[in-house]
């Protein structure tokens, strides 16, 4: 199964792409957005042209973690797919580590930096399914 996972922002988001059977993340694209329904128009397209079948939402505390699931709501309405929700907690930080130790020059960083932030909350959504 292919999904797609979600680092959802106010002005932009990450998105990775993996599957069920290799269990292996990657980072697809940051997208760029003005309102909600762009952001929402944006996931659908990734999604439809990925052939995603479920998608992983990074979740936080608080506010935001509200704002998300109000998010979560409306994409699953217009993806017609489930949606399902992750810890966020730090990935930001940990793909700003992880991206420096692997030598990725900065300007490349900071462009991508939501993107990997997805990836590792569909990696650690896949880890927890294979137990």
């Amino acid at each position: 199964m292919r999904i797609l996972a979600i680092d959802y922002g106010r002005k932009k988001i990450g998105l990775a792409v993996g599957d069920t059977e290799t269990r292996f993340a990657e980072p697809h694209s940051v997208i760029k957005f003005n309102t909600p329904e762009e952001a929402i128009d944006k996931v659908a397209k990734v999604s439809r042209v990925s052939k995603v079948s479920r998608a992983v939402l990074g979740i936080s505390e608080g506010k935001m973690a509200e704002e998300t699931k109000e998010f979560g709501e409306k994409l699953k309405e217009e993806l017609k797919i489930p949606v399902v929700y992750q810890d966020e907690t730090l990935t930001t930080n940990e793909a700003q580590v992880l991206s420096i130790d692997a030598g990725i020059k900065r300007k490349k960083r900071r462009a991508l930096e939501d993107a990997y932030s997805a990836t590792l909350i569909l990696q650690s959504y896949l880890d927890l399914r294979k137990r």
